[in-house]
């Protein structure tokens, strides 16, 4: 036998070994969609940023069971119309779960799918309640509505020690969630719902609106929406005179609602998904490597994503597997610190969590408080 020979047989065995050993690590496939054009696409894209950072940060420390993580991602441009063929899209990939960015229409139209093809589904910032519903493969990482507009409601009463309230609200799901659950918890706060008003999430000229706002002359002004209706008007409240302090949502956590609103937006206090006086090595670490990896300070979109991705890794380790039906049995009693602290699901796979409240103050977002009461913030059960 040559001595040629012999040395082809060795290389063929280690590249066989090499090869081998490839498969065996292998990837696991995780599906994310969001909008990432279209009005939703400031979000979409720096939740994102938050999910690529969680898959980097998990595969520099070896994976998930022995395996890499690979993002498959898809735009759903804020359509329901086309999370659907997404939703199919991302399950022909072969994904093991999936992560949505989405708004809450593309997220309730994209449940469904997965839900028949049995894949586990986390929303991380869609609020329509029929998502959960949808089946036992659906699980929620952010607070739906009622549950974030009842910690509003004692923001309100028990930290800024208001009574004399008007209600904004944007006609969304979101908005309408929102004032579901302040009204609901109102009146243990002693709050005086003062008026009740609606804008769409198109307006940005807020006039006959805001003299009716004057006209009641509230304390505060609970005003659901987002950065781009909030911020041009609270600026323009401000510009007709009008002093009521501004209670908002995670929805303004964006530094776009203070580079909007301007001077006006100092004093807004908002329930929020981000500590940002937190010790918590899992919140600081978060903030500090966004901030490295995106040049900007993460926002709510950006924390409940990369929270969602620490979930589901941690369910892919309790279970040892990244078969979809184990997966789902872990997530159901999996609890985790997370970048937006430490949270864990009901029997109706909705969030348990606390509320931080931020304020703004000298143009930025900064620590006001938080909200704890397990009771007031029971998410909903059936």
């Amino acid at each position: 036998m040559s001595k040629k020979y012999i040395r082809w047989v060795a290389g063929l065995a280690l590249a066989v070994v090499a090869c081998h050993g490839a498969l065996a690590q292998g990837t696991t496939k995780i599906g994310f969609h969001a909008g990432l054009t279209g009005p939703a696409a400031a979000d979409g894209n720096a939740a994102l940023a938050a999910a690529k950072l969680a898959v980097e940060q998990t595969n520099a420390t070896g994976g998930v069971n022995g395996k890499k993580l690979e993002l498959v991602v898809y735009d759903d441009q804020g359509k329901p119309e086309q999370a659907v063929p997404g939703a199919n899209r991302i399950i022909g990939d072969g994904v093991r779960a999936v992560i949505s960015a989405g708004f809450s229409s593309p997220s309730r139209a994209a449940a469904p799918v997965f839900q028949k093809a049995q894949i586990p589904y986390l929303a991380a910032i869609a609020f329509a309640p029929e998502i959960t519903r949808t089946g036992n493969y659906m699980f929620r990482v952010t607070s739906v509505g009622e549950v974030q507009g009842r910690a509003a409601a004692k923001v309100i009463g028990s930290a800024l020690h208001k009574k004399r309230v008007v209600l904004l609200t944007i006609k969304t799901d979101f908005g309408k969630t929102l004032a579901a659950g302040f009204k609901e918890a109102a009146p243990k706060f002693g709050l005086d719902l003062v008026k009740e008003y609606e804008y769409a999430p198109s307006d940005r000229q807020f006039g006959p609106l805001i003299a009716s706002i004057k006209a009641d002359n509230p304390e505060v002004i609970y005003a659901t929406g987002f950065y781009f209706t909030a911020g041009p008007l609270v600026a323009q409240l401000r510009s007709a005179g009008v002093t009521a302090d501004i209670v908002g949502a995670e929805s303004l956590s964006s530094q776009q609602y203070i580079d909007i609103a301007g001077q006006a937006a100092e004093g807004t206090v908002i329930t929020n998904v981000i500590d940002w006086g937190s010790q918590l090595p899992e919140v600081v670490g978060f903030l500090k490597a966004y901030e490295a990896a995106t040049k900007t300070k993460a926002e709510a979109v950006s924390a409940s994503t990369h929270a969602a991705l620490t979930m589901l890794i941690a369910a892919m380790r309790k279970a040892n597997s990244d078969e979809p039906a184990k997966i789902r049995a872990a997530l159901e009693t999996t609890e985790a610190m997370t970048a937006i602290g430490r949270i864990s699901f009901n029997k109706l796979h909705e969030v348990k969590k606390s509320f931080p409240t931020s304020i703004v103050r000298d143009g930025r977002w900064q620590r006001f408080g938080s909200v704890d009461d397990p009771v007031l913030l029971a998410p909903p059960e059936q």
